[in-house]
């Protein structure tokens, strides 16, 4: 049977190359200063591969880990697929996806760092859920700018969160000098992560409030590699190793989770493993995006990370998705992607919702709208393979329950739905307002 694991994995010491430096802004003015903990930086800089989960956070990962993983078989016969689909399934806890995660280990470290309260912004709710959740079993305060369009679309997202003790803030809002910026300006009116990250860094500057990152710093994805170890160990026991992976991508904590064990697996020389990021075509990172230099969020006084993005100024055309509408991917992923060690492909939302609604219908589990993206990626691999004339073992990784975002699900069945393509025009203008690129970005 498989245990909680007692450690996280560390790729950097099986890649083989240096991730890109973070870069201080270019802009004139007062800088945003994060006071991230020690020992988080040290886990972000660490090259030992393996790093140990404190007790406290693994009793806490007790609650609800190791989580399933199971065979698709009514999914399969559905599809009428020769293929194997296994789902790891992270939505049986209380934030209802992955989030949690990290947001305990960070809540953890922060606690001990001598924070009271955190600042965090969301785009879906679950990062916010899960931090909010997070800081009620640490004892720390919670501040959080939800994306406004998922505010008003899904408002048990913040019906929990405010159970939970957070304070819950449509963005943008008149709070914060960058959500009233936003607001007046050309922002688009239902708000973007970008925007809601802005603001929850900015209101870090009180003593005693610390921001915190979801899904982009290296450090919160090496916290989700539990999910990839797990499924390691389950995969294992059932002597059937994947040859596909297959995980939705926002800011690409999800992804990493799942598919970072098996990559440094094969990094070492073990079985080859193809990794598949599935992203929406309304805010196409890899597929379209740009590897460059750009800010993590929207108001500009942040560090320069090299990554793959569509401007920190790219707003997205309105998905149900709204975990998945972050302008930009984690610096990890991204290098993992130009060098081509992972996959990427784009799907419009309606295709993502008609698997979706068969694979409940199929499997019994409800896969919330970013994790739908992961399940019609398998359903295609499978497709694909079969029409190939192969049969393979597909691991998908279904990060969360849809159970709160049935306005999403109620659209698709009354059909006002959109498929929401981000226009090329779109995807210029916010590209023509990156920042300017340091020489060290045309050899990193």
């Amino acid at each position: 049977m498989t245990e909680v694991p007692d450690a996280w994995y560390n790729p950097l010491p099986d890649l083989g190359f240096a991730l890109p430096p973070d870069l201080p802004p270019p802009r004139r003015g007062p800088r945003l200063e994060l006071n991230v903990p020690a020992a988080l930086v040290r886990q972000e800089m660490s090259r030992r591969r393996w790093l140990p989960i404190p007790d406290e956070v693994r009793r806490r990962y007790g609650q609800w880990r190791p989580t399933p993983l199971r065979r698709a078989h009514e999914f399969e016969r559905m599809l009428g697929t020769r293929c194997r689909i296994y789902c790891k399934y992270e939505g049986g806890n209380l934030s209802g996806s992955h989030k949690l995660n990290t947001a305990v280990a960070q809540a953890y470290y922060y606690r001990r760092a001598g924070a009271a309260r955190l600042t965090v912004g969301t785009g879906a709710g679950q990062w916010g859920t899960a931090v909010a959740a997070a800081c009620a079993m640490f004892g720390l305060g919670c501040r959080v700018y939800m994306v406004r369009s998922s505010y008003l679309d899904k408002p048990y997202r913040r019906t929990i969160m405010e159970l939970l003790g957070a304070a819950v803030v449509p963005s943008p809002s008149a709070e914060t000098e960058s959500g009233r910026r936003a607001a007046g300006g050309a922002a688009e009116p239902g708000g973007s992560l970008s925007i809601a990250l802005a603001e929850a860094v900015e209101a870090a500057a009180e003593p005693g409030v610390h921001f915190c990152a979801g899904s982009g710093e290296t450090y919160s994805l090496l916290h989700q590699t539990v999910i990839g170890l797990e499924a390691r160990a389950q995969l294992e026991d059932l002597g059937d190793p994947p040859d596909v992976l297959v995980a939705s991508l926002g800011g690409g904590s999800n992804l990493g989770g799942l598919a970072l064990p098996f990559l440094g697996a094969m990094l070492r020389g073990g079985r080859p493993v193809r990794c598949v990021s599935v992203e929406p075509t309304a805010c196409p990172k890899l597929t379209r995006g740009r590897y460059a230099y750009d800010f993590t969020e929207a108001s500009g006084r942040g560090p320069l990370q090299k990554m793959y993005t569509l401007g920190h100024g790219f707003a997205p055309p309105a998905i149900h998705a709204g975990g998945l509408r972050y302008h930009g991917t984690a610096k990890l992923i991204s290098a993992l992607y130009h060098r081509r060690l992972i996959e990427a492909v784009a799907h419009p939302q309606r295709a993502v919702f008609e698997t979706a609604v068969a694979f409940a219908a199929a499997e019994g589990v409800l896969p919330a709208p970013e994790s739908a993206h992961a399940v019609h990626g398998a359903a295609v691999e499978a497709r694909r393979a079969d029409a190939e004339g192969r049969s393979c073992c597909i691991l998908v990784g279904v990060s969360g329950h849809g159970l709160l975002d049935l306005a999403a699900y109620q659209a698709y069945r009354d059909d006002t739905m959109l498929d929401a393509t981000a226009s090329d025009e779109r995807i210029a203008e916010a590209l023509a307002g990156l920042p300017e690129q340091p020489p060290e970005a045309d050899t990193a």
